[in-house]
């Protein structure tokens, strides 16, 4: 690789939800003139929610991607240098750590927060990306509120889509929840829970054939795995929630994971197990996953690597 595309900077951020420009914020008023490259989908998966109600400081609520643009133009207004890119390989071995950006552009840093997020699994139908924001969500937590009083279906069997059900089962008279199995995978305590609530109706060996409805959800199509029966719910809202992915792959061989590719950092800090390399927002929490925890992750990693820059005298 000729130099010519090499460059250097104090600090960079990959990634740019709420935790990379929260980052990109804080290193900006200290002064260590960030470079921020976006990734696949700027703004994070707050770009596919609509309205978000419960960031503090929205009185009326905000569309997703409008919050994102007021977080890019905050960090942009501070000094950040914000660029289109995705980081496709790191090397971590040495100091300054080396990041590929699209293949081909080579980063030299002093310090690297990773803000890479997470990604919501899918099951893979159109009609399920097609109405995503429009009843279709990966999060009842987030958008469980507008579906107060109304019909509503939820996929999945772990821990998380036995907490969102019960969740759901309080603002919604009727939680369909399919099972692709003849058991669940979640803990006995909330298995326990779901099968005690009782406006949730479990079904068994169950698939989602099809979402149903133009620009709304309206309804959706099942099929028992075992009999092949097929059964139309009319429903409001579709809840997706069979786990996310966390963006952490080009990290591996370099940084410490749990066993789901969480990036792991000291308990209390944003720190990995490579001094210089911190890890803020959803690629390092998988219990949390909201846009105000995942700045205030943003916030802890820009003051971890201010203070490490100034400890290594930078």
């Amino acid at each position: 690789m000729s130099n010519s595309t090499i460059e250097k900077t104090s600090c960079l951020i990959i990634g740019s939800g709420p935790a990379g420009y929260t980052a990109a914020i804080y290193t900006s008023r200290a002064n260590l003139i960030p470079t921020l490259y976006q990734g696949i989908q700027p703004g994070g998966q707050l770009t596919i929610t609509t309205e978000v109600e419960n960031y503090p400081g929205y009185p009326n609520g905000v569309q997703g991607p409008e919050m994102m643009v007021d977080f890019e133009k905050q960090a942009t207004r501070m000094g950040a240098d914000i660029r289109f890119g995705l980081a496709t390989k790191v090397d971590f071995s040495s100091r300054p750590f080396k990041v590929w950006i699209d293949e081909e552009k080579e980063i030299h840093a002093d310090t690297v927060i990773i803000a890479t997020g997470a990604s919501a699994k899918w099951l893979g139908l159109e009609s399920e990306q097609r109405l995503n924001g429009f009843g279709v969500s990966a999060c009842a937590v987030c958008d469980g509120f507008f579906f107060k009083g109304k019909e509503v279906a939820i996929v999945g069997a772990g821990d998380t889509a036995a907490e969102e059900a019960h969740y759901l089962s309080k603002l919604c008279t009727t939680v369909h929840m399919f099972i692709r199995k003849g058991e669940m995978k979640a803990s006995k305590v909330m298995q326990d829970r779901v099968k005690n609530t009782s406006n949730i109706k479990i079904y068994w060996n169950t698939n989602t054939d099809e979402i149903l409805g133009e620009q709304k959800v309206e309804a959706v199509r099942i099929v028992n795995n075992k009999t092949g029966e097929k059964q139309e719910i009319p429903i409001s809202g579709f809840f997706v929630a069979i786990g996310h992915e966390p963006n952490s792959s080009i990290f591996n061989g370099f940084l410490d994971m749990d066993e789901a590719g969480y990036i792991k950092t000291i308990p209390g800090t944003t720190k990995t197990n490579i001094e210089g390399v911190f890890a803020c927002g959803d690629v390092q929490d998988k219990n949390y996953r909201q846009a105000v925890t995942a700045a205030g992750s943003g916030c802890m990693a820009a003051l971890d690597a201010e203070r490490y820059l100034a400890a290594i005298g930078h």
